[in-house]
């Protein structure tokens, strides 16, 4: 007989009975396996996003996501909205949803839940390989506040001791992870416990629950710095001056950016740090989804067809949301397993 921790029990109780509520779809957490609750012969597949591209301005690249896993299988598709993520990731953990749009970090606390989620496929580099399949995860002050977080003349995060700070959410891997390991080496502490609530590490901690989110934390005032990437910025905000590659680059709200960004045009922040951040995969859980159903959307989306669709790839600096990016003329949808993220694995510890 097998016992599930109570705690976790729980956790996944919760995270479906949020997943019903947002989609109005899912029974409660029954405890049926996988299978019961669509299985690998469903007739339909359910795709989960992350809140950043659960935004309206996705629309159009999710709905052409699923018009091509539509096509490669045959099947009805549909697209799960949601607006935390940790909703995502107990959808793809329980198998109420088959699919997961999600970062590194989620994938693998998704994984841990249920070792049946594996990556499918993730985002290549700009010349088609796994070179450079990164992004960037910023810490971010406000532009006029900048220069106090330099020392010798170059940025540096020793004066984020005692401030406000936004994240996007704990299980972001750039939003959290990303930044939080940073800080942990920087200042030599043993773990991240302090860095989850205000009047610890920090005075105040923050959570967008979005990279959006996070930004505007900043832009408002409403804290000091706040932790959020490129790619999810890139339909709101440019880069004026720097480089996107490196800490003292600023940030600029796009005189055209909708919401939440409509009060901040022209307003402008700049990064203190930058690393980068493994691609995150499009997740499947391999007890909801059949073999053949997985090499069929692995056969379409690494295909040129997906590659050279503008509605899933949007240029480097277009304001067009999409949920891939073109960051060369060769980039493409690769096929990935688990231990292509032995990296964030090591990062998170997990």
């Amino acid at each position: 007989m097998v016992f599930m921790k109570k705690g976790r029990f729980l956790t996944i109780c919760l995270g479906v009975m949020l997943m019903a509520l947002l989609g109005g779809t899912l029974a409660g957490c029954s405890g049926k396996s996988s299978s019961a609750n669509g299985g690998s012969d469903s007739k339909k597949i359910s795709i989960v996003f992350y809140p950043n591209e659960s935004a309206k301005d996705y629309l159009a690249s999710r709905n052409e996501l699923k018009a091509k896993l539509e096509k490669a299988t045959g099947k009805k598709v549909e697209i799960k909205t949601t607006t935390d993520y940790n909703v995502a990731i107990e959808a793809i953990a329980s198998g109420k949803a088959q699919l997961a749009f999600m970062g590194a970090d989620g994938y693998i606390k998704a994984r841990g839940l249920n070792k049946a989620v594996e990556p499918l496929l993730t985002e290549s580099g700009p010349d088609g390989t796994f070179k450079g399949a990164s992004y960037r995860s910023y810490l971010m002050v406000p532009e006029k506040e900048a220069d106090s977080y330099k020392k010798d003349g170059k940025f540096n995060i020793e004066g984020i001791k005692g401030k406000k700070i936004s994240f996007v959410s704990s299980s972001s891997t750039s939003g959290f992870a990303v930044p939080t390991y940073e800080i942990q080496k920087a200042f030599k502490l043993k773990n991240k416990d302090s860095f989850t609530e205000g009047g610890k590490f920090f005075s105040k901690v923050l959570y967008g629950n979005s990279h959006p989110g996070s930004a505007v934390n900043l832009l408002k005032g409403d804290v000091d710095v706040a932790a959020f990437d490129d790619i999810d910025l890139t339909p709101f905000m440019k880069v004026t001056s720097g480089d996107y590659g490196e800490a003292g680059a600023k940030f600029t709200v796009r005189d055209d950016a909708a919401a939440p960004f409509t009060d901040f045009h022209g307003k402008s922040v700049v990064s203190i740090s930058v690393l980068p951040v493994q691609n995150g995969p499009l997740a499947v859980n391999t007890k909801a989804l059949g073999e053949k159903d997985r090499k069929a959307i692995q056969d379409l989306f690494t295909s040129e067809e997906v590659s050279n669709d503008a509605k899933l790839f949007a240029k480097d600096g277009s304001k067009q949301a999409a949920l891939f990016h073109k960051k060369g003329p060769k980039s493409q949808l690769l096929k990935v397993d688990d231990n292509w993220y032995k990296p964030t694995h090591e990062l998170i510890g997990k």
